[in-house]
């Protein structure tokens, strides 16, 4: 069963399972059918605890309607993000489900001056609790809640790097499609990337079982901001963080810019993660 089938992820991940012997039938639910062929799409919105009919026999539950566009209203989107997948893992352990795999982002650590490169899968989450990545802590903050009300509940958590790919529209990509990339003076980040297809496929294992706990995704190695404005041809725009700060917290309190300007600090420092639960099996 793959709920917010329809998006991006969504249906990356249904190719997969659909192409995938080992999987007999794959379940998809959302508000409305997707394109995806050779699935069994139904419709329902994850917060009507009602949807605990259509888990009954599934063998996992992968939960990816979570909203991450940038323009939702505030109360809107955490109401979906938070209380939809307090309604999904309800309903998952209530019908007998033994596994659900719920996807965050590594954002959730925070981006740090003095962060190691690569973060271990376990190190502590230190993210300024602001904006999406509010949603996404107390996303994580409900799976570990899980885990101990729950215990016969496999609760895998996938945090994946900044996703790339078709469909994906977040402050990065936006980042990139800009004239010039911002770049905070005296500051060195390190930008680590997660195409949607390998998240898929790392969804892939973890709804078949391969891994399990909480995991990180994306690419091996980083890239420097010099090797980054090399490879992309586009030219930076540097700015002293004090500058940086109090432009993006006025244009944030009008309404002009979606994110919060904590959110800078991804751009300020590095944030890497390895994949080392997914290669140990084989990923």
């Amino acid at each position: 069963m793959v709920t917010g089938a329809a998006g991006a992820i969504g249906a990356a991940l249904l190719r997969r399972l659909v192409a995938c012997d080992a999987v007999g039938t794959v379940v998809a639910l959302d508000l409305h059918p997707g394109d995806a062929e050779g699935v069994e799409w139904r419709t329902g919105d994850v917060r009507d605890p009602g949807i605990a009919a259509s888990f009954a026999g599934a063998d996992a539950v992968v939960h990816l309607a979570v909203d991450w566009r940038l323009e939702s209203p505030a109360d809107e989107r955490t109401t979906l993000n938070v209380r939809g997948t307090q309604t999904v893992v309800t309903a998952a352990a209530a019908s007998g489900v033994p596994r659900v795999v719920v996807v965050t982002s590594a954002v959730v650590y925070g981006a740090l001056p003095d962060n190691r490169i690569p973060l271990p899968e376990d190190a502590p989450l230190q993210a300024v609790p602001e904006g999406i990545v509010a949603d996404l802590l107390e996303i994580e903050r409900v799976a570990e809640d899980a885990r101990r009300v729950h215990p016969g509940l496999d609760v895998v958590v996938v945090r994946p790097a900044a996703l790339v790919g078709p469909g994906v529209d977040t402050l990065v990509t936006r980042h990139f499609a800009a004239p010039r990339l911002l770049c905070i003076k005296d500051t060195s980040p390190a930008w680590q990337f997660c195409h949607v297809d390998d998240l898929a496929s790392a969804l892939e294992y973890a709804a078949l079982g391969r891994v399990s706990g909480t995991i990180t995704c994306g690419s091996d190695g980083y890239l420097t901001q010099q090797r980054l404005e090399d490879l992309s041809g586009l030219k930076r725009v540097e700015i002293p963080a004090s500058l940086a700060f109090a432009t993006a917290e006025r244009l944030h309190r009008v309404g002009v810019t979606p994110a919060p300007a904590s959110e800078l600090a991804y751009v300020m420092h590095p944030l890497v993660v390895p994949s080392t639960t997914l290669r140990a099996a084989g990923w």
